[in-house]
Formats: structure tokens, sequence, C-alpha cells
């Protein structure tokens, strides 16, 4: 009984060193079998902080253990010296005792928080501080055991700033030591590229792009290019690949869609998704295509690209390790599709800032659609997800629930608005421009698109083909 209401007397000890109060040594117990019951518990509270913190894949780390223990080494260290100093042997645990309970309580506090982000339940606003707040606890426990001492036996100002150096000194070391051996880790394992897919790229490219159905006269049909450019995320993959069998079920696109992804699981299947091959790609369905009755649905979905300082570059991210590939930016995009011939287009960008893609690729027979606006970030694309965001509520539940594309897309912006909101995120706001000529011919086009079965007859109003545009009515 004496133990277990010493062990929470020098919990309560700690506590009081927290807020910088020498009422700590009134409560403090110094035994060594408090102090060796104390590091135990201090370094299971820190594996299990280790464990909820660790990514996927980790394994344990042996030498993070040690990693963890040579700042309790260093706490003992000061004891024994402090007891020398003050001739006061009853002193050598009081250190370590104070600063192992301490950084129990912190440390499960620390795995609460973590826990909760675990499970998605915390703010977004709270995600960029953790690793700061974290720290700057780990550095008050010790900062405040420093000042205690210094107010118990009257240390002069001098000696307390070169101490707060040290620490401070030492501390930084120890948290390097500690960054670098976490007590769960993960290897980096470089990617590499099969040889045997990188020779079979270019036939598998061109097998893709001579499977596209020619044209059927008389009809309006819609044709599907999905890129998705990212490589290091599995999002990006499933989100194109889900969209796609989407329109290959329900909008009757198979044989007329083409899925261009960077992903190491996708290199022997899907040709990668490169500047080239999607120009190569555009191309081969504009020859395909019939430019005054097709339509071409082009997503795609990566990262936006931002400078070291965080500015949005207009451009869509393309990587596929260990090639060094071109990025998207939006002038480029615009002539790739201006060369195709295809009139008629349909492009949705699920991407961080991918607002910066409007003001180029509008024109009169095109309706963009985009996860946020220029300056915002979208979010979802984590390494856990399927989909993001703005692809999991706009291509994944609405266009299957409603019968449009305006439709579908004021529905998806509605949820991503709610879900926004009750995550703490900055809005987003997903955007939609839409062509004057493509908005006067979109609810005769779309009929092919979400009413396909009953082989729906499509009129387009107005002769908007061969008009003028200066002539074509505004709606």
């Amino acid at each position: 009984m004496r133990f277990i209401s010493n062990f929470f007397s020098n919990l309560g000890a700690s506590l009081w060193m927290l807020v910088g109060s020498t009422r700590a040594f009134n409560l403090v117990k110094p035994t060594f079998a408090q102090f060796s019951c104390f590091l135990v518990v201090a370094l299971s509270a820190n594996i299990l902080f280790a464990w909820l913190a660790a990514p996927d894949q980790s394994y344990f780390n042996e030498q993070g253990l040690i990693s963890y223990l040579v700042w309790p080494a260093i706490i003992v260290a000061a004891g024994i010296i402090i007891a020398q100093r003050s001739v006061n042997y009853a002193l050598l645990f009081v250190p370590a005792i104070l600063w192992l309970a301490a950084d129990t309580l912190l440390v499960l506090f620390q795995s609460g928080i973590q826990f909760l982000e675990n499970q998605g339940l915390l703010p977004f606003w709270l995600h960029s501080i953790l690793p700061t707040l974290f720290l700057l606890l780990f550095v008050w426990q010790t900062t405040a055991l420093l000042l205690i001492f210094a107010k118990r036996f009257g240390w002069p100002w001098w000696e307390q700033v070169l101490m707060l150096i040290a620490t401070i000194a030492l501390l930084v070391v120890w948290q390097k030591n500690t960054i670098n051996q976490p007590i769960f880790k993960t290897d980096e394992v470089a990617v590499m590229l099969d040889e045997a897919a990188f020779y079979e790229q270019p036939e598998l490219l061109a097998r893709t792009l001579d499977s596209i159905a020619e044209h059927q006269a008389g009809r309006h049909e819609w044709y599907f290019l999905g890129v998705a450019s990212y490589a290091e995320q599995d999002v990006f993959m499933s989100e194109i690949l889900q969209t796609k069998q989407l329109f290959d079920g329900r909008f009757n696109t198979a044989g007329r869609s083409v899925a261009l992804i960077n992903n190491p699981a996708t290199w022997g299947e899907y040709p990668i998704a490169t500047r080239t091959s999607i120009e190569h790609s555009l191309a081969r369905m504009g020859e395909r295509m019939d430019a005054d009755e097709d339509v071409l649905f082009l997503a795609l979905s990566s990262h936006g690209s931002v400078d070291e300082k965080g500015t949005p570059m207009g451009e869509l991210a393309v990587t596929n390790p260990p090639m060094n590939l071109r990025q998207i930016d939006p002038f480029w995009l615009r002539t790739a599709l201006d060369k195709s011939g295809i009139r008629w287009r349909v492009i949705v960008i699920s991407a961080c800032y991918s607002g910066t893609f409007i003001n180029a690729l509008k024109d009169p027979y095109t309706m963009i659609i985009t996860a946020s606006k220029a300056d915002n970030a979208s979010f979802g694309c984590t390494d856990d997800a399927d989909m993001t965001y703005f692809g999991r509520a706009f291509f994944s539940e609405s266009l299957r629930q409603n019968n449009g594309l305006m439709e579908a897309f004021y529905d998806a912006a509605s949820k991503i608005k709610e879900r926004e909101i009750l995550m703490g995120f900055q809005p987003s706001e997903p955007q939609l421009v839409i062509g004057e000529v493509m908005q006067l011919a979109l609810p005769e086009l779309q009929k092919a698109l979400f009413e396909h079965h009953k082989n729906p007859q499509i009129t387009l109003p107005y002769g908007l083909i061969n008009k003028p545009l200066e002539q074509v009515p505004t709606p």
C-alpha cells in the first residue's frame, strides 16, 4: 500500500512541477523502487504513443528504446550532481522521478490526442500544429524541472541561463536522434521500374489506343479519358479506376474509355500518365470520335503543385519514380485538346488549387468542373483513402444519384461543404464553368450519357455546330 501511495504522491508532485511550484518537493518520494517503476511506466507510455503515431507497415525498433533512455540517463546524472553539490543524497532520484512521472502524464495525453487524430475526429486546423504542440510539451516538462530546482536552491540568474542553454542544446541533439531512431519505424524502399514493364509501356499504350471504338453513325456517344498522375499515393489511382468503372458500367463507355495511371501496382496493366501519353490518347480519341456528335469526359486526379513557399503553381503533379516527368499545366492541356479536334468537352479536375485551370481551358463548347478554387486546397487525398472528398461526392455518389452533370455537381458541392464544416476545414469551394454553346447543348448531349439505355433521339438546338458563335442565342 505504501508503494501505491508513494506512486500517486509522485504523480501529484509532477503536476506541481509542471506549474513551476516547489510544492513538488513536499510530495515527491525519491526511492529506487519508485524510480524503477516510473521508468517502466514512462517507457510503456512512450511505446503506446509511438505505436499510435506510427505509419502503416512499421516495425518495432529496439534502437528507439535506447534513444528514449538517453534523456532519463541525463536526468539521473543531473540528480547525482545536485545531490553531491547540496550534500543531500536524498535528492539523487528526485529529478528523474519528477521528470518520468510528468513524461508519463503528458505522453498519455498525447496518446489520447493521437488516437482522436487517427479516427479523424480532430478539426483540420489542429493537424498542422500537433507536432509543434508535442515538442513544446516535452520542452515544458524539462524546463519546469530546471525552474523548480533553481527556485529551491536559489541559483543565480547567470547559472540558470547557462543551464537553460545547455538543456536546450541537449534537447535538440536528443530530439534529432529520436526522430532518426523512432520506437516504430519503416524502411524506405526505393521504387524500382521493372525492365519488362519499361519496354512494354509503348506497346501497352498502342494496344490501349487501338482498342478505342469508332464512332457509330447517327449516335451521340461519350468517350472517357481518366488520368491519375501521382504515383506515390494509391488514392488517385483508385479514384480514376473507380470512375472509369462507373462510366463503363452505368454510362456505357466500355470500349470508348482509357485510363492512364501512375502507380507501381499498375505498370504492366495500364499505360502510365505522362504529357506524351495524354496527348496521344486525346489525338486517337479525336480520330475515333465524331466532332459534331460525340463528347469527351476528361477526368484528372492528382495533387496541385505548389512552390517552396506553398504558393499554387497552376500545375498538376505528374510523378512516377524513378522517372522524371513533366507537370501538366493548363496551357499545354488546352493546346493538346485543341490539336485533337475534340469539340464537346467536359473536364473534371480533382486536385488542390485546380481552379487555376479554368481560364486556360474555358471555351464555348466546354464544361469545366474543379475540386476547388484557384487558391484553395481540396481534401481527402490521404494514404488510407480510396477516393478524395471531391471524388467520392461527385463521381461515386452524385453522378450515380442524379440525371444531369450540373445537378450532380451542385449536389456534390453541397455534400463537400457539409463535410468540410464538420471537419473544420477551410472551404475548398468547387467550381463549375460552362461555355455558352455547351450550356445550350448539354440537356440534349447528356441524354446519351444518363439515358443511353433508351437509345434517345438527340437534336441539338439552334444549329449550334455550324452557326457562328456570335449568332448563338444566350440562354
